[in-house]
């Protein structure tokens, strides 16, 4: 039976490709947690993409709903000990709403082109209101609130980095495209931004009035829930967009090699280099194209297709004998022609080649980002914590240690995001006396992997040999291949 003194705070994680709800006590234990898989989104045409109908918010209720039976049914909870949730949506989309705050248009996902230009209103788009974020969005739907977190709004958007609110600047809102009157007012971190209505209270089973807290964009979330605060510590996310993140004080302008965010603490920043798109997805992708013929032999040993495939890697030595691949299964804007490339194939080669020469060339790709993001900072990375579902992966952790050289961990709880959101909601209201204290107490580090430094020489001479003049030498090549394939 819970005791009728201890509290608990919510953590809203909303991805690419699930949505999470988890119940955190106030020590960092999860209590309960639930989730609901976003439906396959929609490709209208070549380079966009749609979350299908009301996804985001469909998903998010399925999740709320699971989660809440098990808190009052198997641990026997009080909602009333729920303190506050904080609420973390993917970042980088674009939301369209009428004026009653339904969605006048599908949610634009991330990876859609239209996101790489200002917003322009098209006539599919219908009567548009508001022009949002999708952690704005979701606000809505639980507090009925046109409010959002200032530290969401990444591209595209009239936002002042320095003042936390919406510019002054006319010539900048101009170039937006996005008139104030169309926006959202905006709270920063760890501020309420509304209250659960009556209304969604019944329908997820949450309390009415349960402070929902404002957090920050998915990254800088799970930058602070994986307690990634320590000068030369530095953050992995791996998801389907990879990237590597490092906190700052100071709101670093025309930076060469990393771009400079709203962190999930007021007044404070975060420091984002170059990362992989599709990262996890490659993995993911390898596992449904080749894990067919395995399911059985997995199954016979009682695990996974991917820890199959991960016991399989870890026999493989460093540089998977020859074999090497460039993610660029998602091509950056500036180099469209760009593919995916796995070269240097022979006879030794088997899926376990193929699959750690994956793991490998992500860590090369991000060693080689963060490695002029941290000349530039003049800032050197001194441990990695790694977060997201790739961290699971004792062989992709032991590859990140060698390839970087230094100490790598995961945490006890493999998603920051949610422990970041806790961390925001729990500081809404009270529940810890500063946002160290609340790291201390919430976040857990796990397992750690120190480097092998005879891979790591490997590692150093294969990337700087090989690794880093790969698109010299295979981009004109695909250049010429684009136009006749695409």
């Amino acid at each position: 039976m819970a005791s009728e003194q201890k509290k608990y705070l919510i953590g809203v994680d909303v991805g690419t490709q699930s949505a999470k709800v988890v119940i955190f006590d106030l020590e960092g234990h999860v209590v309960c947690q639930a989730q609901h898989a976003l439906r396959k989104m929609q490709i209208p045409a070549p380079q966009l993409a749609e979350h299908p109908d009301d996804d985001l918010w469909d998903s998010l209720k399925v999740a709320f709903q699971k989660v809440m039976e098990q808190f009052r049914n198997q641990i026997q909870g009080n909602a009333a000990d729920i303190l506050a949730m904080g609420v973390c949506i993917i970042r980088c989309c674009r939301v369209l709403l009428k004026a009653n705050g339904e969605l006048a248009y599908p949610v634009i996902n991330w990876m859609d082109k239209r996101l790489n230009v200002p917003y322009e209103h098209l006539e599919t788009y219908g009567d548009v209101r508001y022009v949002t974020t999708t952690s704005g969005y979701i606000t809505h739907r639980l507090t009925n609130e046109f409010k959002d977190t200032c530290a969401n709004y990444i591209g595209w958007w009239p936002m002042d980095n320095h003042t936390w609110n919406w510019s002054t600047d006319p010539e900048f809102i101009k170039s937006c495209k996005v008139p104030r009157e169309m926006l959202f007012d905006v709270v920063k971190p760890g501020e309420v931004l509304g209250y659960v209505t009556p209304e969604v209270s019944q329908l997820i089973g949450v309390p009415t009035g349960l402070p929902v807290v404002a957090t920050a964009h998915d990254k800088a979330v799970e930058a602070l829930g994986a307690g990634s605060l320590v000068p030369g510590s530095a953050l992995i996310s791996l998801g389907t967009y990879i990237a590597a993140l490092v906190h700052g004080h100071e709101n670093v302008k025309d930076a060469k090699n990393f771009w400079t965010f709203q962190a999930s603490i007021p007044e404070h920043y975060l420091y984002e280099c170059m990362g992989v798109r599709r990262g996890m997805w490659t993995i993911s992708w390898f596992c449904d194209q080749f894990g067919v013929g395995v399911v059985e032999e997995a199954r016979q040993k009682g695990i996974l297709v991917e820890e199959l495939f991960n016991q399989e890697a870890e026999a493989i030595p460093a540089g998977c004998e020859g074999l090497i691949t460039i993610h660029d299964w998602a091509p950056p804007v500036e180099a469209f022609y760009r593919k995916g490339i796995l070269f240097g194939f022979d006879g030794r080669h088997t899926r376990a080649h193929i699959y750690r020469s994956l793991m490998e060339g992500i860590a090369l790709t991000m060693k080689n980002h963060m490695d002029k993001m941290a000349e530039e900072l003049d800032r050197p990375f001194q441990r990695l914590v790694i977060s997201g579902g790739g961290s699971n992966s004792n062989v992709f952790l032991q590859i990140f240690a060698d390839v970087f050289g230094i100490p790598t961990s995961r945490n006890q709880i493999k998603g920051s995001a949610a422990v970041g959101c806790a961390i925001n909601a729990g500081m809404a209201v009270g529940a810890f006396p500063s946002y160290e204290a609340a790291i201390q107490q919430m976040v857990h580090v796990g397992d750690e992997f120190q480097p092998n430094l005879e891979n790591t020489q490997f590692y150093s001479k294969l990337n700087d040999d090989v690794y880093k003049h790969a698109h010299a030498s295979f981009d004109p090549i695909l250049e010429k291949l684009s136009p006749l394939v695409d």
